[in-house]
């Protein structure tokens, strides 16, 4: 079960650090005046986030299956290990932070030439690979940040929490299952209960206040390279919202069994 532990922990570092490194997207768009041709990137990121995640899950679920006719298997040790690799996938993509922005920049100048990703990606030579190793940057960061573009902590504190619940959502869910064998099939397909509740937060409260801060860096040049600085402090809150699951997991267990009983 080690090497299958290994496997789940590395695709599911694969989904935080993909998913983080949207933020590079974005800003490489930003500083570019070409967000909209960032945002269609962004579909790399969740392809590459959901082929992981097909993968994860079902494995994820193989544990719970396991310690079902197997007592003595640490199950709960076997998910925080797994949600541990989501906070190392956070960090991973914190530190290639600057890197992927240089990188993004250069790859959204190419598809504006290109005209499409296949035919950006058919461009691509091995000597462009080789001289990626030219767009390295060294990762930075300060308290200062937090005041930049008048960053409301509000929004922090939300992006902890929403990031918490949908890191948790998937192994609560699961957890609930082997908690609970008489109602494993509905409890594992009942992630949308906690999931659901970081979209309603992410859509009320945070977003709102990301595009119009997205909006000021782009109507004023002097906020465009602040506007980083913004974002580690949103990938900084990325991060803590993982080490929050370690907490919220099993009481997110438990009200789902709560919610899967009267239904």
């Amino acid at each position: 079960m080690i090497e299958k532990l290994t496997f789940v922990f590395i695709l599911t570092m694969i989904i935080h650090t993909s998913e983080t490194l949207s933020y590079a997207i974005r800003f490489a768009g930003v500083k570019l005046n070409k967000i909209a041709v960032a945002l269609s990137l962004t579909g790399i990121i969740v392809l590459v986030s959901r082929t992981a995640n097909l993968l994860q899950a079902p494995l994820t679920a193989k544990f719970v299956d396991f310690a079902r006719s197997n007592a003595d298997f640490p199950l709960i040790q076997y998910m925080r290990i797994i949600l541990l690799a989501s906070s190392v996938g956070t960090l991973i993509a914190i530190a290639l932070f600057p890197t992927f922005v240089s990188v993004f920049s250069r790859i959204i100048a190419k598809l504006e030439v290109a005209g499409s990703i296949p035919k950006l990606i058919s461009s691509v030579t091995v000597g462009q690979l080789k001289n990626t190793k030219y767009y390295l940057r060294k990762p930075a960061f300060s308290l200062y940040y937090f005041r930049y573009l008048g960053i409301p902590y509000r929004l922090i504190i939300m992006n902890v929490f929403v990031t918490a619940f949908y890191t948790v959502g998937v192994m609560a869910s699961l957890y609930t299952a082997h908690l609970l064998p008489a109602f494993s099939t509905t409890a594992s397909q009942a992630s949308g209960i906690i999931n659901g509740i970081a979209t309603i937060l992410l859509t009320i409260f945070i977003d709102p206040q990301l595009g119009l801060i997205t909006d000021k860096a782009l109507q004023h040049e002097q906020y465009r390279n602040q506007l980083g600085k913004v974002y580690v402090v949103l990938m900084t809150s990325r991060f803590i919202g993982t080490m929050l699951g370690q907490f919220i997991m099993i009481p997110a267990a438990y009200f789902i069994g709560m919610v899967v009983k009267l239904l």
